[in-house]
């Protein structure tokens, strides 16, 4: 069986190897992307030379606020078993346990950069990547799809930001500032909504 991680990272920045994971959001999806549950939780900085004001800007948490955070080594484990719960494994055997991540599939807007971080931070951390390798991408996914709404003389947004994917389908961002969490529960809201549309889509011969 097929599931979808839904994810979201806030970084202390934008350079892979030198900024680092400050806050993991998500949302679990089974196949029939009906919701199983969300996480959310911040990760302690190592790096506070590479804490960067503008990023701070976008997510609003502060170098002091992240102090009593858990360590990534801790907060990737943390995930893992979270999602297996979620699924309803509870003390997987180690073949269990990478038999069912290895199924599921981290989906996201724009979603190889959080995907770039999260391998390095599992390689850094020299935890075993855990995941499916295939991603499923919002950015790319709503150009394909837009331009068949196009075709069939719908109205579709000029940009395909998280923000005007969210909008198109009536979902609104209340706030500038946004945690993790929440960009993962809009993104994973488009994908459903996506996901009903292709259910209607037919190729005429």
């Amino acid at each position: 069986m097929a599931y979808y991680l839904v994810l979201d990272l806030e970084m202390s920045g934008t350079d892979v190897g030198w900024h680092e994971i400050i806050q993991i959001g998500a949302v679990l999806y089974n196949e029939n992307w009906e919701e199983l549950g969300q996480f959310l939780d911040n990760a302690f900085p190592e790096n506070q030379e590479a804490f960067s004001i503008p990023a701070q800007e976008v997510h609003g948490l502060s170098w002091e606020e992240l102090q009593d955070a858990p360590m990534l080594h801790e907060l990737l484990p943390e995930l893992e078993d979270w999602i297996l719960e979620k699924i309803g494994i509870r003390k997987p055997t180690k073949i269990q346990k990478e038999n069912t991540l290895r199924n599921v599939m981290i989906c996201g807007q724009s979603v190889i950069n959080d995907i770039n971080f999260l391998k390095f931070a599992y390689k850094k951390e020299k935890i075993k990547w855990a995941y499916s390798n295939t991603l499923i991408d919002l950015h790319t996914l709503s150009y394909f799809v837009f331009e068949i709404f196009r075709q069939n003389q719908m109205d579709t947004p000029k940009g395909r930001s998280l923000g005007k994917i969210a909008e198109f389908f009536g979902f609104i961002r209340e706030d500038s500032l946004h945690n993790a969490l929440e960009d993962a529960v809009l993104t994973g809201k488009c994908f459903q909504k996506i996901m009903e549309f292709t259910k209607k889509m037919k190729i005429e011969n």
